[in-house]
Formats: C-alpha cells, sequence, structure tokens
C-alpha cells in the first residue's frame, strides 16, 4: 500500500513574502496561508493589499487577515530579544497587539494547517529580522508536535540581523536539507500583481538567486538523525540587488563557535 500523498503548506506573514522567499514551493504547495492583513493604520495601503490578493494566480490561498500589529521592525532588527510570542516588544500598546496577534495566529492556523505533513515558512530569524515574520515562524513551531508537521525554512539573511541568525543557528539543527532554484517564472508573475495594485512592499530591484536552500525540521518527538548548521551558507538579501557589483558574493557562511565569522 502506498504511502499517502504529502500535504504541504506555505505560510507567511504578510503578501508578497511567498514570492519573496518561498516562490520555489508555491507550485506544489496546496495551500497557501497569508497571517497579517490591514496594514497598521495605513487604510489606503490595506486597500491595495486586499485587491492584490484577490488577483494572485495562486490556488488553495487561506486568508487570516490579521490586521498587523503596527511594530517597528527596525527598532528590533539587530538584536530582538525572543518570547515564546515572537519577540520582546517595548511599546505597551504595540506589545499587547502583537502578544493578542500570536493567539489569533495560533487558532487560525490549527485550523489550516490540520492534515498538512509539511510548512514552508519565515526561518527562525524572520529573513531580515521583521518581528511578524519571527511571530509566524513561533506560531507555526508552536503547533508542531500537535500537528505532526515537517517545518521547512530558507537561508535568506540580512547583514543588520547577521549576528542575531547566527546565536539562534548555533541552537538549532535540521534534518533535511533541499537545494533548490526559485521558481522566477512565478515570483516576477506575483511581483508584478503586488506592483500594479500597488502593494509590493520591498525593493523593486530585489533580485532572486540563482539557488536557495531550504531546512526541514520534523517534530522533536520523531527520531531523525539531526544535523548542525556549522559550514552553511546563508543567502545576504541586500546584496541580492542589481545594482550590487557582479563578484559581490551574497552568501554569508556559518562556522562553528570561536571560528572568525565574515563581516
Amino acid at each position: 500500500m502506498s504511502s499517502p500523498r504529502p500535504l504541504r503548506a506555505v505560510v507567511v506573514a504578510h503578501p508578497d513574502d511567498e514570492a519573496l522567499w518561498l516562490s520555489s514551493v508555491l507550485a506544489s504547495a496546496q495551500r497557501i496561508v497569508f497571517g497579517f492583513g490591514d496594514v497598521f493604520d495605513r487604510p489606503g495601503r490595506s486597500a491595495a493589499r486586499r485587491r492584490a490578493v484577490a488577483a494572485l494566480p495562486l490556488s488553495g490561498i487561506v486568508n487570516l487577515e490579521i490586521p498587523e500589529s503596527g511594530v517597528d521592525w527596525k527598532s528590533y532588527q539587530t538584536h530582538p530579544e525572543l518570547t515564546p510570542v515572537g519577540i520582546q516588544v517595548a511599546e505597551s500598546s504595540v506589545r499587547e497587539r502583537y502578544a493578542s496577534n500570536f493567539a489569533r495566529l495560533h487558532e487560525g492556523l490549527r485550523a489550516a494547517l490540520t492534515g498538512c505533513t509539511d510548512v514552508y515558512t519565515h526561518n527562525p530569524w524572520g529573513e531580515y529580522g521583521h518581528p511578524e515574520h519571527i511571530q509566524i515562524y513561533r506560531a507555526v513551531t508552536a503547533l508542531q508536535e500537535e500537528l505532526g508537521i515537517t517545518v521547512w525554512f530558507s537561508n535568506y539573511v540580512s547583514a543588520r540581523n547577521w549576528t542575531f541568525a547566527r546565536g539562534l543557528v548555533e541552537h538549532l539543527s535540521w534534518a533535511q536539507r533541499a537545494v533548490v532554484g526559485p521558481d522566477l517564472d512565478l515570483a516576477h508573475r506575483l511581483m508584478a500583481v503586488y506592483r500594479h495594485h500597488g502593494a509590493w512592499t520591498y525593493s523593486f530591484g530585489h533580485r532572486w538567486p540563482v539557488q536557495e536552500v531550504l531546512y526541514g525540521e520534523p517534530p522533536k518527538s520523531r527520531a531523525e538523525p539531526r544535523h548542525s548548521f556549522a559550514g552553511e551558507w546563508l543567502l545576504d538579501v541586500a546584496r541580492l540587488r542589481w545594482w550590487s557589483p557582479r563578484w559581490r558574493d551574497p552568501r554569508r557562511q556559518l562556522r562553528a563557535r570561536g571560528s572568525r565569522f565574515p563581516s
């Protein structure tokens, strides 16, 4: 008897994150989940985002449409303090909204991900350090044991949060590793939709790499060999721009504690 077909889901914080960080698995995903909807205190951009999502050439969209908390990601980019709901936020009103959003994510993701075997989402350091990316990762992994899912994330990082990411991976391991190529055609089509509706939130000069790496974390209760991140290469998103010198390598290598790290 053949084993059941894997059920894949892509879970991202904001519409357009799926095009930036996980285009390689979009075509094979049965569910694509957006966590956040309205942009905090920006009704025009919120309406633009809704129009863009409605026009996306993707199937299986589950849009939780949780209003953003308004957390200023740049204030927490370099050295955030992790908490069970994401990161520690200083401003009390923002902190309350941020914590409330985690509870809503937890509830919404439990329903959206039930039956899934593999979930592709943001990495633990939030790519370039976005607190809502980190919150999505922590909400997904909070359901990992209960739902029995393998959580996958990519190797994108930023120079600004490199030290934070480097410290995290010293305590992480991976059981599965896949070198993949971004789906450039789909990524550009999605970007065009977002730009047409005024909802693209990233650099217009972004270029996708030839290859990216996805790491799979099965539930801790599942006995599978684990591997260290030492020696792995992360992709610096600031160097993935058309105006970067062609000889400027976007990769940054993780090395064992005590080794000299690249600047």
